[in-house]
């Protein structure tokens, strides 16, 4: 019988091969020409989105309420998520982990690398601190070199009905950095008294705060909600030349008795979605990102309702999925209401 110190030594030629087949592949992958990237050489007829939210495994808040909406109406969408939770914050508990600046910008440097950085987009929600904050105004200024036509659509997400979801040291760099490289901001009625100062308990209020920060530096201004005695209101204001009054208009929104998760990431993804498609009609975008919500939300009171439960007690995730129709091709039932120019002004 033959002894195991007399077998074969196989070892020394399969590493040999192994070796050779290395060396022959690196050759053969440095001699072709690398694929192209598709969605930059064939871009969509709508535009490359970056967007920097917050994303949860379970629901649609942040980048899960935002991603799907503007991939239905033709964008490509590449997400960072600024925090990775496995819900989100409303429930008892939450687990996950928090990107960080450093983190962030190994990304941008890794796209950068590759000559991957070109976007036509960047879309941002909610951030959780101001290292993080100044880290995305890198990243603006960094995309611009690339594309200096790069349009900013930002939803300063700071808080809502008088109390703060941030840290309050956030405003201040919203207003005196973030501002004035957006080129479309979508706040809130509490986010908007706080980028400007004012209180807002009128309609001529909310113009005259879309006016200042038009001077501060967006085009375009939405504030998505704002609530004024028993009415909800979109109020939406477009400069289209400096120096002449801005095209305002508002939307008056029925208002649902239930608290909803997500809507306002998906509210800001629908404003830029149809904004783009309709660039000098702002008041025909927000009509269709209106239209799309209120069924969408109208949808999912009806689907708790149908699984026995009060759509009142609690808040409730959004039914995105079951909701696609209504955002890819949104029946208008919520008309805009222009103002005139003089009283806007």
């Amino acid at each position: 019988m033959r002894g195991l110190s007399s077998r074969p030594d196989l070892g020394g030629g399969l590493r040999k091969f192994s070796d050779l087949f290395k060396s022959r592949s690196l050759l053969k992958e440095s001699s072709m020409a690398s694929p192209p990237i598709l969605s930059l050489a064939l871009p969509s007829g709508t535009g490359r989105v970056l967007s920097i939210q917050s994303h949860t495994v379970q629901g649609y808040v942040g980048n899960k309420s935002a991603v799907f909406p503007l991939q239905l109406l033709g964008y490509d969408v590449d997400p960072i998520n600024s925090v990775q939770f496995s819900n989100h914050t409303g429930y008892p508990t939450f687990k996950g982990q928090v990107l960080n600046g450093e983190q962030l910008w190994d990304l941008i440097e890794g796209l950068a690398a590759n000559n991957l950085l070109y976007y036509t987009h960047l879309l941002t929600g909610y951030i959780g601190s101001v290292s993080f904050l100044n880290m995305v105004l890198q990243v603006v200024e960094k995309l611009r070199l690339v594309n200096p036509e790069l349009i900013y659509v930002c939803d300063p997400v700071m808080g809502d009905e008088g109390k703060f979801y941030v840290h309050s040291d956030l405003v201040s760099v919203y207003r005196q950095k973030v501002v004035p490289v957006a080129s479309m901001l979508t706040p809130n009625q509490f986010e908007v008294e706080q980028l400007t100062g004012f209180r807002i308990a009128s309609e001529s209020d909310g113009l005259k705060a879309c006016n200042y920060l038009h001077t501060a530096g967006p085009s375009k201004v939405v504030i998505t909600s704002l609530n004024l005695e028993d009415n909800l209101l979109l109020i939406g204001s477009h400069l289209k030349t400096k120096g002449e009054p801005p095209e305002q208009f508002k939307i008056v929104i029925p208002k649902i008795h239930a608290y909803f998760t997500g809507t306002g990431d998906l509210t800001t993804a629908l404003l830029l979605g149809w904004s783009n498609k309709y660039p000098n009609d702002l008041s025909k975008a927000a009509e269709l990102a209106v239209s799309s919500l209120q069924s969408l939300l109208q949808r999912t009171v009806a689907d708790y309702k149908a699984a026995g439960f009060d759509p009142q007690s609690s808040s409730l995730e959004i039914r995105l999925i079951q909701s696609q129709d209504d955002i890819r091709n949104p029946q208008v039932k919520y008309n805009a209401v222009k103002y005139n120019k003089i009283h806007a002004s």
